[in-house]
C-alpha cells in the first residue's frame, strides 16, 4: 500500500485503497432470522464486514462507534436497512464504564432485546519503544480493549438467554507480538484467556464465547497510527499468503459463531491471518 495517515480513530471512505466489508458480495442465507445483535466498533473495518454480514443472514443491529466516525457510520446504517433490517446506531466512548451500560441499555430497548454481542472495537497504536508509550496512551489501550468488554458484559448478561452468542476480537498478536504493539499485544492475549474463562463460567447457562484472532487485516486501525508508514508499505506480505487479509474474509466466520447451528462450540479462538501466527 502507499504511504497513507489519518488521524485516529481514522474513516474507511478515505483509505487507498478503500477496504471490502462484504459491500458487493456478501450474500446471506437467513441464518440468523429474527437475531438481534450489538457491534462495538461497527462502522469500518471487521465490525463493519460482522454488521452487514449479519443483517443480510436476517438479524437487527445496533452499532457502537466513536463521534468522530459518524461519516462512515452512516454508510454502514444504511446497508442495514437496504437489508430490511432494523438499524441503531449508538455513537460514544466505550472507556466510560456509564457510557457502555447506556449503550447495552440502549441497543436491548431498540432492538426488543439481545443475543449476539460483538467486542470488536480496539486501539492500536505502533510504539517502537516502551518508553515512548504514555500513561495516556497506555490507558486508552487498556479501558477500550479490556475494561469496555468487561462492562459491555457484565451490562449485557442479563438480558441474553440461553443460545445468546459473545464474540470477542482477539488477534494473531496474542500469539506472536510485535516488538513495536507492546500494549495492544498484551489486551489482546487478554481477550483470549476471557473468552475461554467466560465459556466455561457462561456453558451452564447455554450462552455461548468465542473469539475471532485475525493477522493483518486492511482497516482504519493500521493508518491511524496502527502501523509505521514504513510497515504500511508492505503491510500482510509477510504471510504465506503474501497479501493483507479483507475484513470481508472474516465476516462468515462471525456468522458461525453467532450461528446455533454451532451450538457445541465454545471457548474457541478462531485464526484468519493468512497463514501467519497462531491459532
Amino acid at each position: 500500500f502507499n504511504k497513507q495517515f489519518q488521524p485516529f480513530p481514522g474513516l474507511a471512505a478515505k483509505m487507498d485503497p478503500v477496504p471490502d466489508h462484504g459491500e458487493e458480495s456478501y450474500v446471506g442465507n437467513g441464518r440468523l432470522t429474527g437475531r438481534k445483535a450489538l457491534v462495538t466498533g461497527g462502522d469500518s473495518g471487521i465490525g463493519r464486514a460482522a454488521v452487514i454480514a449479519f443483517a443480510r443472514e436476517g438479524a437487527d443491529v445496533a452499532i457502537n462507534y466513536l463521534p468522530e466516525e459518524e461519516s462512515d457510520a452512516r454508510e454502514v446504517i444504511e446497508l442495514i436497512e437496504k437489508a430490511g433490517r432494523k438499524a441503531v446506531a449508538i455513537p460514544g466512548d466505550i472507556r466510560d464504564e456509564a457510557f457502555c451500560q447506556h449503550l447495552v441499555s440502549e441497543a436491548v430497548s431498540q432492538l426488543g432485546g439481545l443475543d449476539i454481542l460483538v467486542n470488536n472495537a480496539g486501539h492500536q497504536k505502533s510504539n517502537q519503544s516502551i518508553l515512548d508509550i504514555s500513561t495516556e496512551d497506555f490507558d486508552r489501550t487498556i479501558k477500550t480493549n479490556q475494561y469496555a468488554p468487561f462492562w459491555i458484559i457484565k451490562a449485557a448478561l442479563p438480558h441474553l438467554k440461553p443460545g445468546s452468542s459473545i464474540i470477542g476480537l482477539s488477534s494473531v498478536q496474542a500469539y506472536d507480538p510485535s516488538a513495536d504493539l507492546y500494549d495492544y499485544a498484551q489486551t489482546k492475549a487478554a481477550t483470549t484467556s476471557y473468552v475461554k474463562s467466560l465459556a466455561k463460567q457462561l456453558g451452564p447457562k447455554g450462552i455461548r464465547v468465542n473469539g475471532v484472532a485475525p493477522g493483518p487485516v486492511w482497516t482504519a486501525l493500521e493508518v491511524s497510527g496502527g502501523q509505521t508508514q514504513e510497515k504500511l508499505v508492505e503491510f500482510g506480505g509477510d504471510t504465506p499468503l503474501g497479501r493483507p487479509g479483507q475484513p470481508a474474509e472474516l465476516a462468515s466466520i462471525f456468522v458461525q459463531f453467532a450461528d446455533n447451528t454451532g451450538s457445541f462450540a465454545t471457548g474457541q479462538i478462531y485464526g484468519s491471518a493468512g497463514g501467519s501466527g497462531q491459532p
